[in-house]
């Protein structure tokens, strides 16, 4: 048997999770009253049950407190229960865009601002974030992102360290990358933006990736900057982080910076037991 405790910030996609989690073959309950918790553990846990894989979707509500729920849990793991917890992790500027979109209203802030909501559930929610099994950020993963993480943790029972590596390219003439947490600035490579035959295309085009890594400069950078990631990751991981953003930026962020981008997470993608994505910010400018 296998038990899933699905919880997180709302908005932080729960919802999203609990489906795909049941096309996974899943059995999942939703919205569940806090006062049936116990008596549902107790039954889908019995040793004739037909269920092999259970998750039980919890949430902050304003009709019931959070801190009930976590007292629950707490009993459940002192009658013997075995469970996990997965916590879907939000920032809060995402929070609000997508409440602001949904135009829904923030159950701990039901006439307020969804800010306070927001601000108010992360301090309800700071103690099983700390307990959690499994942190999930879903502030920029895609739904593709999503399920595969989803798969390596729950269907293919991959090892796991709660971290997710954004590799991004972006253009320092729009800026750097406000959740950057390492910036690498590429600019030292000439620049296919001055070649004819380069100019319109993109760090994506093989032409392009050909140029840019021609140069033994470039593939000098990549062996140190590739070196380098992969002593932080473990360290990072056994401080207890989540997210880790590694911004490489040229000029535009077209060109250079998606080359290497590009390279690192083919480098990286296969090497660990945490997650990676790719993104370009400034591909498309």
């Amino acid at each position: 048997m296998r038990f899933v405790v699905v919880t997180g910030m709302s908005g932080g996609g729960k919802s999203t999770v609990l489906k795909m989690l049941e096309d996974a073959g899943y059995y999942c309950v939703d919205n569940l009253p806090l006062s049936l918790v116990e008596k549902f553990a107790e039954l889908v846990t019995m040793p004739n049950s037909e269920v092999s894989k259970v998750a039980l979707g919890l949430d902050v509500r304003s009709d019931q407190s959070f801190e009930d729920a976590t007292r629950i849990l707490t009993q459940l793991k002192n009658k013997g229960y075995a469970f996990e917890i997965l916590f879907l992790e939000t920032d809060e500027k995402t929070l609000i865009k997508r409440y602001k979109e949904s135009r829904r209203v923030h159950p701990l802030a039901p006439k307020g601002r969804v800010e306070d909501g927001v601000q108010k559930e992360r301090k309800v929610l700071e103690n099983v974030r700390k307990s959690a099994d499994y942190v999930i950020d879903t502030s920029h993963l895609l739904t593709r992102e999503l399920k595969e993480e989803l798969d390596r943790i729950f269907v293919a029972n991959e090892e796991y360290n709660s971290l997710m590596v954004t590799v991004m390219s972006f253009g320092f003439k729009y800026g750097i990358p406000a959740d950057a947490d390492l910036v690498f600035d590429v600019r030292f490579l000439p620049n296919p933006y001055y070649i004819d035959q380069l100019k319109q295309k993109t760090g994506n085009d093989r032409e392009v990736q050909d140029y840019v890594m021609s140069f033994p400069e470039a593939e000098n950078f990549m062996e140190k900057l590739t070196d380098m990631i992969r002593f932080l990751i473990p360290n990072y991981v056994k401080e207890g982080k989540h997210s880790l953003v590694v911004a490489v930026g040229c000029t535009g962020g077209r060109h250079r910076s998606v080359t290497l981008a590009n390279e690192l997470y083919k480098r990286m993608k296969d090497q660990g037991t945490y997650g990676i994505k790719l993104y370009h910010r400034d591909v498309a400018l």
